[in-house]
């Protein structure tokens, strides 16, 4: 979003009512639209068409179908993550070195929110019949990387299917970052940041171990309600602070260079 040096968002732990009741508004409002006949109606055209173009430009044993097969590693998600976390705490590339330790141990509490909500939100698809399988295991002639590259599957966990894709917890986490350094980040540090957001979603929508509607209606509702009890609450902020201390002898020794 964007903003000028002046409304520069902060890590304080306080109450932020607008975004807060916004945020639950907007994750109803979701909701509603995926579970409304003729919501439904369109998320699954939407849905069929993405996982068509997507998984179906894979052709066996191409070069590009070698390049999503090992965006699916779990691996890779490693990387990414490593990657993620480089750029959180990078000093002065969004946080000062007075900032980035508190933004990281925020980022850290925002995870452990998303986690309590993850398992109550799954526990209340699976009440109400929300839940489905991966388009790899319901769609005819899909392609499977996983057979494609059965070492890769065997040795390196190569991750093309679920009989629980909803909600897209993958894409939650990596929503609940590109949001948290979103609300920081200016001009080609925003781009980067969203450009990275949607590309590492992009493994499990081409592997399809997810629909789209997995992310764009379960992981987005995820990331609000998560972003909601965090940020917008002083929750988030206030078991930074204690991580923070918690971690200060260990920070203290850290070199110079990180």
């Amino acid at each position: 979003m964007p903003h000028t040096a002046n409304q520069r968002p902060t890590l304080l732990a306080t109450w932020r009512w607008p975004a807060l009741l916004g945020l639950h508004l907007g994750a109803a409002l979701l909701l509603a639209s995926w579970l409304w006949p003729a919501g439904q109606a369109f998320w699954a055209q939407l849905d069929n068409a993405t996982f068509a173009l997507l998984n179906g430009s894979l052709a066996p044993q191409s070069l590009w179908s070698g390049v999503w097969a090992i965006a699916s590693l779990r691996l890779f998600d490693l990387l990414a993550a490593g990657l993620m976390l480089a750029l959180l705490i990078r000093k002065d590339w969004l946080f000062d070195q007075a900032e980035r330790w508190q933004a990281l141990f925020t980022f850290i509490a925002l995870l452990a929110i998303l986690l309590v909500i993850r398992v109550l939100f799954a526990k209340l698809a699976n009440a109400f019949g929300w839940q489905h399988s991966s388009p790899s295991l319901q769609v005819l002639g899909s392609v499977r990387l996983s057979e494609q590259y059965p070492w890769l599957t065997e040795h390196l966990d190569l991750k093309d299917a679920s009989k629980r894709s909803f909600p897209g917890d993958h894409a939650s986490v990596l929503m609940l970052w590109g949001a948290f350094m979103a609300l920081f980040a200016r001009r080609a540090k925003l781009a980067l940041v969203l450009g990275l957001t949607t590309l590492l979603m992009l493994p499990r929508l081409f592997a399809g171990a997810h629909w789209l509607s997995d992310d764009l209606v379960g992981g987005v509702i995820l990331t609000a309600l998560a972003f909601a009890w965090g940020y917008c609450t002083p929750l988030a902020g206030l078991l930074a602070s204690a991580m923070q201390r918690l971690a200060a002898p260990l920070l203290k020794r850290l070199p110079s260079w990180i």
